[in-house]
């Protein structure tokens, strides 16, 4: 599949998560016959000069992005309750405007927002909108997590809200690990992205590169937890 990027990647800077190592995306997006790549590490952009470098070296674009833990209200309560949960967001930087904003937001994320994660929150997001493209993230977005819920209505609501800040720039992201959850927010997020007019993305929640990584990141995620 030649056509295809990968837009949702974790390196050895998603610390204790990912497996993928810098100086091998590139490599292996090039052999794959692929002509850019992502990096996507949880709340974090340490990895995004090595990442750049690496990829202009095989002649791959660089795609510069971060998951971001998205605070369940504002990003300045630091408090926790019974149904806590940080949800996650994919932002990919587009052009020199999303990138400055994207700096912004990881830093405010840290300075303003961290209680045990790194958190952004709505109002961080649409201050902080141009030139970046929004997914909605795996099965820990909050819009999957509404449909896991069965509160369709409360996936639409967000998924408009999403829409309203990043307009043409925001995707419904399907992926596909052979998981029941995810069989039931891909489908979910395909009626709602005819009701809404958003469109799809597909994507693959990568950790490591080769399959005999499994184990080490499977070990990098026991010591994690």
């Amino acid at each position: 599949m030649q056509d295809f990027v990968h837009l949702h990647l974790h390196s050895e800077y998603s610390l204790l998560d990912g497996a993928c190592r810098i100086r091998d995306i590139a490599r292996a997006a090039k052999q794959a016959g692929h002509k850019a790549v992502a990096i996507t590490d949880h709340g974090v952009l340490y990895g995004a000069v090595d990442f750049y470098k690496a990829c202009i070296a095989e002649g791959i674009k660089p795609i510069i992005g971060c998951e971001m833990y998205l605070a369940e209200g504002s990003r300045y309560t630091k408090s926790r309750t019974a149904s806590y949960f940080n949800t996650h967001l994919v932002l990919l930087v587009k052009n020199e405007v999303g990138y400055k904003n994207l700096t912004k937001l990881v830093s405010a994320s840290f300075t303003e927002g961290f209680y045990m994660k790194p958190r952004v929150d709505i109002e961080l997001l649409s201050a902080h909108s141009e030139g970046l493209v929004c997914l909605s993230g795996c099965i820990a977005g909050r819009i999957a997590q509404s449909v896991l819920k069965d509160d369709i209505s409360e996936a639409e609501e967000f998924a408009a809200r999403l829409k309203g800040i990043y307009r043409d720039d925001f995707y419904l992201e399907l992926q596909n690990h052979g998981l029941w959850e995810e069989d039931k927010v891909n489908n979910a997020l395909i009626n709602i992205s005819k009701c809404l007019d958003i469109p799809l993305v597909a994507t693959n929640d990568v950790h490591y590169i080769n399959k005999r990584d499994a184990d080490t990141q499977a070990i990098l995620m026991c010591i994690q937890t």
